[in-house]
């Protein structure tokens, strides 16, 4: 079975057992957006500055990249975005298609691999959303290249990253028990921490990888912060675990 494979059904388990990320935004969250309150996520904790953001979304396209869910797609679509979600877990893309029809919005869900390259042609959006995600994908530079190539000229990216550090240190987060990469493709203990914490097939990535490959696939980079787990030992400690940058396509 392809690891994209294992990872959808992995998180369809997640969501059946309450996944945080996999729980749409309610009816109230929806109609506060469109009053103009409204707050996303990149990463665990820190919402995205809303400076990140064109200042005004309204007929805007927009790209949530593996970001099914119903919880950042429906908000840009109360601000008046053209919206259209790719996600290879049909349960996030069931949750998108539920949360559309109760607000009664129109939105574009495709289910793709986001390994390979994107359906979708050149200079096809304003902006795209990427969610932490591409820890479950091995090769990272050649998703910075197709989002560069999707994004029109001045077209932004605003991307959540795993710095890595979470592979490195046991479950309870006290000892480094792990060397980098992370990669359980090439790594039968790897592989077997994963499959006994049902965690799917997931991977580290470096800082050349994630934010040296938005450079050069042609991206270039306008602000980023930091962020924690948002609990467990490794938060406690104000370590951070997670980067979101913002880039554009020049």
């Amino acid at each position: 079975m392809d690891y994209q494979d294992i990872n959808a059904q992995t998180i369809t388990r997640w969501i059946e057992d309450g996944w945080e990320w996999g729980r749409p935004i309610d009816h109230g969250t929806y109609m506060r957006a469109q009053a103009g309150d409204w707050s996303v996520l990149l990463t665990p904790t820190r919402p995205v500055p809303h400076d990140w953001f064109p200042d005004d979304l309204a007929g805007l396209r927009v790209l949530g990249l593996a970001s099914g869910g119903g919880q950042q797609m429906p908000v840009f679509a109360a601000l008046g975005a053209r919206c259209t979600v790719l996600d290879y877990t049909p349960a996030q893309l069931d949750a998108e298609r539920r949360v559309a029809e109760r607000e009664g919005y129109g939105i574009d869900i495709v289910r793709a691999d986001m390994s390979r390259p994107l359906p979708f042609a050149d200079a096809s959006f304003d902006l795209v959303f990427h969610p932490v995600s591409n820890c479950y994908v091995r090769e990272v530079e050649p998703l910075w290249r197709e989002c560069a190539r999707v994004l029109r000229p001045g077209g932004r990216l605003l991307a959540g990253l795993d710095n890595g550090f979470n592979y490195v240190v046991d479950d309870a987060e006290e000892r480094v028990v792990n060397h980098l990469p992370f990669d359980p493709l090439s790594d039968a203990g790897q592989r077997a921490q994963l499959e006994e914490s049902d965690s799917g097939i997931q991977f580290s990535h470096t800082l050349d990888e994630q934010i040296g490959g938005q450079l050069r696939a042609g991206l270039r980079l306008l602000d980023l912060y930091e962020d924690t787990n948002g609990s467990g030992r490794l938060h406690e400690l104000r370590i951070p675990t997670f980067w979101a940058t913002l880039a554009c396509r020049d």
